[in-house]
């Protein structure tokens, strides 16, 4: 059985407690690799490491760094079928999906934000003839970045390229659920020569790794993607130590559906934005809202394709769902479900679990499942499920689309359906949430802010919002 390995100063180690955590295959049930079970020594190290390599890696300069990073990007994209197959096994999503989304996207946040501070420009400011002011930015020092795993190497690479290519050394954790292409990307900084100890990767669960990284007092800035509630936890520790913080959290996310809307391409994404990667992304659309017109024909024609959506082996190219990433979260979902019922809701497709055959019997699938006539604030459309799961409700007006959709302590991502460009832009005014996608989902431009407000974070990752977060700023201001 394959053992994943801590990668520390350069070199793959074991953890210095000699544990070690099983790492299962979603798509089976069974046990394929382990897992190093680290602790805080083990993140002390990996500190150690990477503040002895922050004097190198920042006189390397924009041009060495880029090239670094250039490389292991180039690398990931030729060995992009083994990535997407690793992510498979360790995810449960479809190899499919892994190979046109997950790899890709992470070779371009590596290119992204390699050659974006290539065009970093400084400001300066005359001060009529007394003084020059201008703004110089040097990296906080050891970022510390955890990422979770739904989208494993897609989210790892999008909080430390940033990181990297401000100048800073990095001490990530990927999740113990989804380690694996994390692995394989230590490896290729080995083989590609990317210098030691500016990255290094502790593996582990979140109260001992995840809390050492964010109480270590030599990491001045946490980058984190997950649940609200760790978020939470993380803010607690790190406020009093007055550290840098970027939390992208948890969503519940509305798809706002008018009847003058392009219905054929509304349908075709609307299935997308919910059911992609299992429904666990966490800007897939969960509560759709329909205008009543139209809310009888929505609802059978989004049902029949649905139910058409095939369960099964991810590495069958015609899957569509493949399985969720854990037993306990299977649970979770299939939880969801129970309770929508006890709340009033009406199941209209899926809400079980499926079993399939051969070795893939123990597997952790859903059926894609359709809810209906549950009321806004009911804990089914005010809690985030995180798995192939919406609910779909008709509304009135206008007002009370938006009510609905804001009622919720969420506000990442929402969706809005409408040929009518004033209602695009007012409706999109009024959504509290920090991303807004109008007659589309997931069109992403990487130089624009990204996060959510209210409990889905604080702080916004992407572009130049990313580099910055990462240096600190100091006004030099020279006499005339």
């Amino acid at each position: 059985m394959e053992r994943i390995l801590n990668y520390i100063g350069g070199t793959l180690t074991p953890p210095s407690s000699g544990q070690w955590l099983d790492d299962h295959a979603p798509a089976t049930g069974r046990v394929f690799a382990q897992v190093p079970d680290s602790d805080a020594s083990d993140v002390a190290e990996a500190v150690k490491a990477a503040l002895a390599a922050r004097p190198a890696w920042w006189s390397l300069g924009v041009q060495g760094r880029s090239r670094a990073m250039l490389r292991v990007a180039d690398r990931i994209e030729r060995d992009l079928e083994r990535f997407a197959k690793a992510e498979s096994l360790d995810n449960g999503k479809p190899v499919a999906l892994a190979r046109e989304v997950d790899i890709p996207r992470a070779v371009a946040n590596l290119r992204f934000f390699a050659t974006a501070i290539l065009h970093q420009h400084t400001e300066a400011h005359l001060t009529d003839e007394v003084a020059i002011n201008y703004t110089a930015r040097t990296p906080v020092g050891v970022a510390g970045c955890i990422s979770p795993w739904n989208l494993p190497l897609y989210l790892f690479t999008w909080k430390i390229a940033p990181a990297l290519a401000s100048g800073c050394t990095v001490v990530a954790k990927p999740s113990e659920i989804t380690p694996y292409t994390a692995f394989l990307l230590a490896q290729v900084c080995i083989e590609e020569g990317f210098p030691p100890g500016v990255l290094n990767i502790v593996h582990g669960l979140g109260p001992r790794v995840g809390a050492a990284i964010t109480q270590h007092p030599d990491i001045p800035a946490i980058s984190f993607t997950g649940g609200t509630r760790t978020g939470a936890e993380i803010a607690r520790t790190a406020a009093p130590m007055f550290k840098k913080l970027s939390l992208e959290l948890g969503g519940k996310n509305p798809v706002l559906v008018f009847a003058d809307c392009d219905r054929e391409e509304m349908l075709t994404t609307t299935v997308r934005s919910s059911f992609r990667n299992q429904g666990e992304i966490c800007l897939c659309g969960s509560r759709i809202l329909v205008e009543r017109s139209y809310y009888a024909e929505f609802r059978d024609a989004f049902v029949d394709r649905v139910k058409a959506l095939r369960v099964g082996d991810p590495s069958d190219p015609g899957t569509d769902l493949g399985a969720l990433v854990s037993e306990a979260h299977m649970e979770k979902v299939l939880a969801y479900v129970k309770l929508a019922r006890e709340e009033g809701g009406r199941v209209l497709c899926g809400g079980e679990r499926v079993t399939l055959k051969g070795d893939l019997a123990q597997g952790w699938y859903v059926a894609p499942t359709v809810i209906e006539g549950l009321g806004a604030h009911c804990r089914t459309n005010q809690e985030e499920i995180f798995g192939p799961v919406v609910t779909i409700q008709p509304f009135d007006s206008e007002e009370e689309a938006l009510a609905s959709a804001n009622s919720t302590p969420y506000g990442l991502a929402a969706v809005v359906w409408t040929n009518d460009l004033k209602r695009a832009h007012r409706v999109a005014d009024g959504l509290h949430s920090g991303i807004v996608w109008v007659n589309c989902w997931m069109e992403r431009d990487l130089r624009t802010p990204f996060g959510g407000v209210k409990q889905s974070g604080v702080g916004r990752e992407g572009g130049w919002e990313a580099l910055k977060f990462f240096t600190e700023a100091k006004n030099v201001c020279v006499k005339r």
